[in-house]
C-alpha cells in the first residue's frame, strides 16, 4: 500500500516520508478499510510536531478518513463493500489514515450515508464528534442560546450547524468579514467580530447571556465567559491554546452553578461516541450539512498538506486523496 509516515517528531519537510509499505491484515474484531480520503486535522499536525512523542518505529498520521470495508477479521459481522467513515484511526496505534488502507476495531468504522462523499465523510470524525459532545453532553439545547467561539473553525462550523438543527439560537465570534460570512452561511443568528467589537456587551444586549458555550480557547476567553454565562450554564471547552494553564475565576462563577466540561474526543466514553454517531446520521439525513473543504492534496503531497494546516490561512478542512 502507498502511505505517508514519519519516524521521528519534527518539521513536516524534514520528517515526512511517502512510499510503499506492506499491505496490512485485520486482526480479530477489526475491519480493513480501503481509504479514499483522509482529513489532516490540527491535532495530527501538532502530534507530528511533538505534542505526542512517537512511540513506534514508524507512524502513519491522521485519525479521520473515509472509504470502503474490503476485509474483515474473525468475529466481525460487517459487509465487505460497506461505505464507512473512520475516527480515532491513529489514536494509540501506529497506523492512521494517511495511507491507502487502515485496519482498526470495527466500532471505529461508522456507516457512511450514501449521499455523503468520501471527502465529506473524512470530515465527520474529530470536528463533528467534538462539536456534538460539547453541545449535547449536558442535555437538550432546544430553545437555549449557545455561544460558539471561533465559528469559522472546523469544530465551530459544525457546532453552529448542529446547534441550529437541535433548535438553539446561536451566537458566534469570528475575526474577519470572510469568517463572518462563513459562520452566517452555517446558520449563526448573531455573528460578532471579536477584533472590532465588545463581545460581552454585544451578547448581553442581544440575548442577555448564553446557556452554553462551545469554547475553542478556554483560558483566553474566560473573561468574556464570566460576563455572559447564565445560571446553570455550561462551558464545554476543547482547547486552551492561548492560555494553557489559566487562573480559574472561582468566586465569580460559583454562584451560577456552572458546569465546566473539557472535551477530548479520543477518550470520551463509548456511550458518548455511539450517541454522536446516531445523531450525526440523523443530522446528515435530515439536513444538508455544509462541508467546507479548503484544500485538497494527493497523498504524495502530504508535506504541503501539513504546511497548509499549519498556516491556517484558508477556511475549512485540508483533505488528502488516498485513492
Amino acid at each position: 500500500m502507498y502511505a505517508a509516515w514519519y519516524e521521528k517528531n519534527g518539521v513536516a519537510a524534514e520528517v515526512m516520508k511517502t512510499g510503499e509499505l506492506p499491505d496490512i491484515e485485520p486482526a480479530a474484531g477489526e475491519v480493513r478499510v480501503r481509504l479514499y480520503a483522509s482529513a489532516v486535522n490540527p491535532s495530527d499536525v501538532k502530534a507530528r510536531g511533538g505534542s505526542r512523542p512517537i512511540r513506534w518505529p514508524k507512524l502513519i498520521p491522521n485519525s479521520d478518513g473515509a472509504g470502503v470495508i474490503d476485509k474483515v477479521g474473525a468475529g466481525v459481522y460487517r459487509k465487505v463493500g460497506e461505505r464507512v467513515w473512520v475516527f480515532n484511526g491513529q489514536w494509540d496505534r501506529p497506523f492512521g489514515t494517511s495511507a491507502q488502507m487502515i485496519t482498526l476495531p470495527a466500532a471505529l468504522a461508522v456507516p457512511l450515508p450514501d449521499q455523503v462523499g468520501f471527502e465529506q465523510g473524512a470530515c465527520l470524525g474529530i470536528p463533528v464528534m467534538t462539536a456534538h459532545r460539547a453541545l449535547f453532553a449536558d442535555g437538550p439545547i432546544a430553545g437555549k442560546t449557545v455561544l460558539v467561539t471561533g465559528g469559522a473553525g472546523v469544530v465551530g462550523h459544525y457546532a453552529i450547524q448542529l446547534a441550529k438543527w437541535a433548535g438553539a439560537r446561536v451566537v458566534t465570534t469570528v475575526s474577519s468579514d470572510a469568517k463572518a460570512a462563513h459562520a452566517s452561511a452555517a446558520g449563526a443568528d448573531i455573528v460578532i467580530n471579536y477584533r472590532s467589537e465588545d463581545v460581552a456587551a454585544r451578547i448581553k444586549s442581544a440575548s442577555g447571556g448564553v446557556d452554553r458555550i462551545v469554547e475553542v480557547d478556554f483560558g483566553k476567553n474566560l473573561p468574556v465567559s464570566v460576563e455572559v454565562l447564565k445560571d446553570s450554564g455550561v462551558i464545554a471547552c476543547y482547547a486552551s491554546t492561548g492560555i494553557p494553564r489559566p487562573q480559574y475565576p472561582y468566586p465569580e462563577l460559583l454562584w451560577r452553578n456552572p458546569v465546566v466540561r473539557q472535551v477530548f474526543v479520543y477518550t470520551m466514553p463509548d456511550a458518548a461516541k455511539s450517541q454522536s454517531h446516531a445523531d450525526i446520521a440523523r443530522w446528515v439525513n435530515e439536513t444538508q450539512p455544509i462541508f467546507a473543504i479548503a484544500e485538497r492534496f494527493k497523498l504524495a503531497d502530504v508535506i504541503s498538506a501539513h504546511q497548509a494546516v499549519e498556516r491556517g490561512e484558508k477556511i475549512g478542512h485540508v483533505i488528502l486523496d488516498t485513492n
